[in-house]
């Protein structure tokens, strides 16, 4: 267990160097069972979610190599044995080994994935799927997917989910005939993996829409890919600067162009704005943050959803801005009905903050945010406790700091290199 200690009162600005994304990371380490030659992958992050992705790939036989950010993969053959239940329930990722390993390996056995409690997380469409294409799947205290005979498919989601999204397009990319995917997601890092996919020798059309159609081929074979950077680290130390006052500048890969406006349309409601300039965005210092409304009368609605709404990822840091910014403003968690549980702590902070029901929450600002002492309950959460920890002026304590280190590389390092007074005590 570590801790956090923070003392808040510090603008946060610099230049901040984003690491590669988390979601598009682990999706591709799984793509590498699809391939008995090597595959390398850059800009991976160094963050505990990864460590136990790797480590559940080398439980299947597979030779890991790491430095730095860079890590390559090469995959052996032969059937897989149930894989190590601890690390299978530390991360909702380990459910994307069961489309490649079982579409190129024949079977393959999993304890039900873990990863953060912030609401039902469901994964009969991943079952749907994969059995659309093909591939048996029994349930019991583990998961077997069992290959019969893979075959393309015309797959209709009943909910755009990502991670069903990715095994299904991993284990068509091996099924012999057409398969089409309609409800499909199309968040960066889904087109990401589809990227790479096609690196490897994969047939895909359709990437960034909600109708992906695959053609299955015979073996794909090894690739160099490089991980998109990870625009949820991007808008949270955004959030981090913008609410303490800090100037930030983030140089920017070809990828932002899909992802920017999305994310930008919360930070210009609470007032935030910047520029972006041979391939660095730059957001001035001391800002004035105040909620803007299309009209009077109107009190704005930030909500997430599927791509290309708002990320449900940046909600937590949102409502910590919008808790330093003047008006009021209503968020909408569409997605997971105990993410804003979290408020409780910015409250308790001294925050004003009407939780109306699990998934909407008013906050009228500006706030003078008091330290206190909490505990990180998910990943986003915690980075908003961060945040929030920032503007207090004195001393807080952020308890179950490894949560955070799940989805962010180095956090104190990379906020201490930007002024925040922070330090780790294990």
């Amino acid at each position: 267990m570590a801790r956090f200690i923070i003392r808040g009162g510090n603008a946060v600005g610099g230049t901040m160097r984003p690491v590669g994304n988390k979601n598009a990371a682990l999706p591709m380490i799984a793509a590498s069972l699809l391939t008995d030659e090597p595959v390398r992958l850059s800009n991976v992050p160094r963050i505990e979610d990864v460590r136990v992705m790797l480590d559940l790939l080398r439980g299947t036989g597979a030779e890991v190599s790491q430095r730095g950010g860079t890590v390559t993969i090469v995959s052996g053959g032969g059937s897989s044995g149930p894989l190590n239940r601890v690390l299978c329930t530390k991360v909702r990722s380990s459910i994307l080994l069961a489309g490649p390993l079982a579409a190129r390996r024949g079977r393959v056995v999993l304890a039900p994935p873990g990863g953060d409690v912030i609401g039902r997380r469901r994964l009969d469409t991943h079952f749907y799927a994969l059995r659309a294409l093909g591939i048996d799947v029994r349930i019991g205290s583990s998961v077997t997917f069992q290959r019969k005979k893979l075959a393309g498919a015309e797959i209709l989601l009943d909910e755009a989910s990502v991670t069903a999204t990715e095994n299904a397009m991993m284990a068509a990319v091996l099924a012999p005939g057409r398969t089409v995917i309609y409800n499909a997601a199309c968040e960066p890092h889904v087109q990401d993996l589809g990227v790479m996919l096609v690196k490897m020798g994969a047939r895909i059309e359709g990437l960034g829409t909600n109708r992906i159609e695959i053609r299955g081929v015979r073996r794909l074979h090894g690739a160099a890919h490089r991980v998109g950077a990870d625009y949820i680290e991007i808008g949270s130390f955004i959030a981090a600067a913008a609410a303490t006052g800090g100037a930030l500048d983030i140089p920017l890969d070809g990828d932002s162009r899909v992802w920017l406006p999305v994310v930008e349309k919360m930070f210009q409601t609470m007032g935030i704005s910047w520029s972006v300039r041979n391939g660095k965005l730059h957001m001035p210092a001391r800002q004035e943050k105040a909620v803007q409304s299309a009209a009077a009368s109107d009190i704005p609605t930030i909500s997430d959803g599927i791509w290309p709404a708002f990320p449900s990822d940046l909600m937590s840091v949102a409502i910590v801005l919008a808790t330093q910014s003047s008006g009021t403003a209503l968020f909408f968690e569409k997605l997971f009905e105990s993410r804003m549980y979290f408020v409780d702590h910015l409250i308790s902070m001294g925050a004003r903050i009407v939780q109306c029901d699990p998934h909407r929450v008013v906050v009228v600002g500006p706030s003078r945010l008091r330290p206190a002492h909490m505990s990180s309950p998910d990943i986003r959460a915690g980075m908003a406790l961060l945040i929030a920890a920032l503007c207090a002026r004195g001393e807080s304590v952020i308890e179950n700091a490894q949560i955070i280190d799940r989805g962010y590389e180095r956090i104190e390092e990379k906020l201490r290199a930007l002024g925040a007074d922070i330090r780790r005590v294990e």
